[in-house]
């Protein structure tokens, strides 16, 4: 079917197999080529760094571009580099080798990006650690990893000080931005490479001398953990590097399938509100910002006022995190106050979104709606969904990215599935993590001949876009019957005055389980709960109706990672559990 470009032409020019037959063409810069990674022949970008210190170097050309912004704080590429280089060779001369683990547990602060790339260009294995987690949570990460040095933020220390003990491979602790100086066997990190703004000042050296190679062990970045201890994801450079080109690619094909030239690439800006400990920001952000010269803001606390203040004020040209940053931004009654023309680009993932979102992200914004899957375990980016072909799809992830293959398999994991069935999404590619560290067990099982099986319930169309139908696990069975949940919720996200919601399982003596939902709604909006199931009725077969709506005042509870907890939503139906 032909559609109309944003430009008003006909649309698409050519098609997602074609697009990629000219972009990855000999001698383009998203060309590909074929490497064996641990046994696999695997496509690769054939123009990427091979490893952390080489991206750190290059960065360094972009001299005194802004590479991040904090509150008043802003800092160079220059001076960042002169900082990542200070404290690689410090974390050198106190003994860290390759192959040893430092670990990071801080907010969103310039600091930590010095410390995961010093740590990074020296042949460690950084271990970010969830800011969120509790003292005993964040104990459990460097136990596990088994952490030889710590980059902390005060708060954080606070939270791991007591538990010091339970992990006696930790021989050097460094707190950043502490109230008063930490007692030993933690210093300052301030001691070693000033505060953000006397990065500048320090001495110019180059990177230490270390053997780097693209399939060498770089992080251990944990999984969510909404259910038992979480499982760490063992990533290698080659994977962070494959984002700076699948980020690229993605960007070339829209302008491919509108049949336009390709823009010369261009340092952009960027607030983030996702956390640096998540591969969202980390991989598919802060890599390709490093090899672009672009400048990254970053916010304590997301605040949409505090945030439409920061873009008209620093001419943000893209944000996100996930849907409800947009809602909240498009929501705002104030909004009207802001100039917001400067975004072109708007972001998200981690959880389903309406399409009227996408809609309105296009024609109340005038900015790009953007999309993609991806997961730990895939260090980000596997799909990517923008521009047209998501205002055409906008139930979709999107298509793969060149270098990335999906398919789609039975419950057993043996037979492949044919276009339009559900089954388990696997994926592959040189963004594929290693493994899990130390579970030799839970790799097996996770882990098949390069390929991740992901755990999440998707479909492929004819073209190969594909559509996250749910987690295998949040499949709700009423008397029989599969309800997806992420089926349900798009359904009332449909709905105006919906702004978040979370479909769960509620227990049924006879059914087994029935679907109950809890909505949040747009500032000045209203809506009863039999509004919202006779709008869902009109839409759903009628056994996927919720048999219940709560409503909530705040936007739902989420882990680091953006999805909701719907364990912490259940209580909100004990009542008709008891009945």
């Amino acid at each position: 079917m032909e559609n109309q470009s944003a430009a008003g032409k006909a649309w698409p020019a050519v098609s997602l197999a074609e697009a990629t037959a000219i972009l990855t063409a000999p001698g383009t810069r998203f060309e590909m080529e074929t490497e064996e990674i641990r046994g696999i022949p695997t496509r690769v970008w054939k123009n990427v760094p091979p490893h952390m210190a080489a991206l750190v170097q290059f960065s360094r050309t972009h001299g005194d571009r802004l590479a991040t912004i904090y509150e008043e704080e802003r800092v160079s590429y220059e001076a960042q580099f002169r900082a990542i280089a200070a404290l690689a060779h410090d974390l050198r001369a106190h003994g860290v080798e390759k192959g040893d683990r430092v670990a990071i547990a801080m907010r969103n602060l310039p600091e930590w990006i010095v410390g995961f790339f010093a740590a990074a260009v020296i042949g460690a294995i950084v271990v970010p650690l969830n800011a969120w987690w509790t003292g005993d949570e964040l104990a459990y990460g460097l136990s596990d990893s088994g952490a030889k040095v710590l980059i902390a933020d005060d708060e954080r220390w606070a939270r791991i000080a007591p538990h010091r003990a339970a992990f006696p491979a930790l021989a050097r602790v460094l707190v950043s931005r502490a109230a008063t100086s930490p007692e030993a066997p933690a210093a300052r990190l301030e001691d070693v490479i000033g505060a953000p703004r006397d990065w500048a000042g320090l001495l110019d050296r180059d990177l230490p001398e270390t053997d780097l190679a693209p399939d060498d062990d770089v992080s251990i970045l944990y999984t969510s953990g909404t259910t038992g201890n979480p499982k760490g994801a063992l990533g290698t450079h080659r994977n962070f590097m494959s984002n700076i080109l699948s980020s690229g690619f993605a960007m070339a094909r829209m302008f491919v399938r509108r049949g336009e030239p390709l823009p010369e690439p261009a340092p952009k800006v960027a607030l983030t509100v996702i956390p640096l400990f998540h591969a969202t920001a980390l991989s598919a952000g802060l890599m390709g910002a490093m090899a672009a010269g672009s400048t990254t803001i970053y916010m304590r606390k997301f605040e949409p006022l505090r945030a439409m203040e920061v873009i008209e004020r620093e001419r943000v040209n893209s944000t996100g995190g996930v849907p409800t940053i947009a809602w909240q931004l498009l929501e705002h009654p104030e909004r009207h106050r802001f100039d917001l023309s400067s975004l072109e680009m708007m972001a998200y993932g981690g959880a389903p979104s309406a399409p009227e979102l996408v809609r309105k992200i296009a024609s109340d914004l005038k900015a790009l709606p953007a999309n993609g899957w991806g997961m730990t375990e895939t260090t980000a980016t596997v799909t990517t969904h923008g521009a047209e072909d998501y205002l055409n799809r906008p139930e979709s992830c999107g298509p793969p990215v060149a270098v990335a293959d999906l398919r789609i398999m039975d419950a057993d994991g043996t037979r492949e599935l044919p276009a339009g069935q559900i089954g388990e999404l696997w994926a592959r590619g040189p963004m594929i993590v290693k493994g899990y560290w130390n579970k030799p067990e839970a790799t097996a099982a996770t882990f098949v001949d390069g390929w991740v099986r992901t755990g999440d319930l998707a479909r492929l169309d004819e073209e190969g876009f594909c559509y996250i139908v749910d987690r295998a696990k949040d499949m709700l069975i009423r008397g029989g019957e599969n309800i997806y949940s992420s089926e349900v919720e798009n359904a009332l996200y449909d709905h105006p005055a919906v702004t978040d919601c979370a479909v769960i399982g509620i227990p049924h003596r006879t059914l087994g389980e029935e679907p109950a939902a809890v909505v949040h709604l747009a500032p000045g909006a209203s809506a009863s709960e039999a509004e919202l199931q006779a709008w869902v009725r009109e839409r759903l077969a009628a056994f996927k109706v919720p048999v219940a709506i709560r409503f909530s005042p705040e936007t739902l509870p989420r882990n680091a990672n953006g999805k909701i907890l719907k364990r912490d939503l259940r209580i909100l139906f004990e009542d008709r559990a008891a009945a």
